[in-house]
């Protein structure tokens, strides 16, 4: 039944995105072209990117508020580095990108389950502190086009079979994550945490272990999406990517991630990735003011936040357990 409410809403989802763009089409053809369907699709890979890392938290009842401060510390360790090492390949900057992600994303893992804090508490703690190691690292300075490596510059805007590397780093990511949450045993004790932590410790889950795995995982996709925004955008700075956290939750939630945990799917999930990049490019066009676009994205959040909570409680389940039950799972050590 679940399954069927799922493949239902992905369905209404879809359609709402199909209605936005022809709405918008028949107005303005030049959106319905096949340039700027890949303009958006290029827009929306990094937060695609960022998305699949942010969902195995939320579906194990957490949070990662600090994967926009991940990615900006990320991008500038491999700028500076790309900068004072001129020979750096593809592969050892990757290594490097994806290395750096996952242990600040484990720092966030070791905090909530050695301390027993909340994840909304330290992901907040990493978020500002991520932010203020950026200020260290470069002295407060940007690094700029001229300094950015041409290896990283190049990256992302390779074109591979006609569809951008972004693009296809995006679709790769998506359907490793696919098939880890269906096909992988840790994949499904994801849910089973989210869904009912006390019946998945009796089966002998881990929480430990599982929360230190999503938030690395996270922290890793993160690391990734900073060496390919800094390569897009050239550029590195401290303020890079600021509140972009908000967007990548928006994204989940708008895919039907339920932040009560247990309940998501990567096609949701990418499906909101598709909303908030198709409403991007549309409003401009529609000339809305850019202060309307932020009033409209909070709108559909909290629209499908509602959603979401009902159709929960029409399932059986509750959005936020009892307060003790709350207390043990946000800790994710009483497994």
């Amino acid at each position: 039944m679940t399954s069927l409410k799922s493949i239902r809403r992905e369905w209404l989802l879809l359609a709402i995105i199909v209605a936005i763009a022809l709405a918008v089409g028949a107005r303005a053809p030049v959106f319905l072209t096949w340039r700027n369907g890949m303009d958006i699709a290029n827009d929306s890979a990094i937060l695609a990117i960022l998305v699949m890392g942010q969902m195995l938290v939320l579906l194990t009842r957490g949070i990662d508020l600090s994967v926009a401060s991940n990615l900006a510390l990320t991008g500038m360790v491999c700028a500076l580095i790309g900068k004072a090492w001129p020979g750096a390949s593809v592969p050892v900057l990757l290594v490097l990108a994806l290395g750096v992600g996952a242990l600040l994303g484990a720092v966030n893992g070791w905090l909530i389950t050695r301390f027993e804090l909340p994840p909304i508490v330290v992901t907040l703690g990493t978020l500002s502190a991520y932010r203020g190691a950026i200020f260290v690292a470069s002295k407060g300075a940007w690094v700029s086009d001229q300094d950015i490596h041409e290896v990283i510059k190049g990256l992302p805007r390779e074109v591979w079979l006609g569809l951008p590397a972004l693009v296809w780093f995006a679709m790769a990511v998506l359907v490793l994550t696919a098939v880890f949450l269906k096909l992988r045993r840790e994949g499904r004790e994801i849910y089973a945490l989210g869904g009912n932590p006390h019946a998945a410790a009796y089966v002998g889950i881990s929480a430990r272990k599982s929360l230190m795995m999503v938030y690395t995982l996270s922290g890793m996709l993160a690391g990734l999406a900073g060496l390919l925004w800094v390569g897009r955008y050239s550029i590195a700075y401290t303020e890079l990517a600021a509140g972009y956290e908000l967007t990548v939750v928006a994204a989940c939630v708008i895919g039907g991630v339920s932040i009560g945990g247990g309940v998501g799917s990567v096609l949701g999930a990418a499906l909101g990735v598709l909303f908030i990049g198709v409403v991007n490019g549309a409003l401009p066009v529609i000339q809305v003011s850019p202060f309307w676009q932020q009033a409209i994205a909070g709108a559909v959040i909290l629209i499908s936040v509602t959603v979401n909570a009902r159709a929960e409680r029409r399932a059986g389940r509750q959005i936020l357990e009892h307060k003790a039950t709350t207390h043990t799972t946000s800790q994710g050590v009483a497994a």
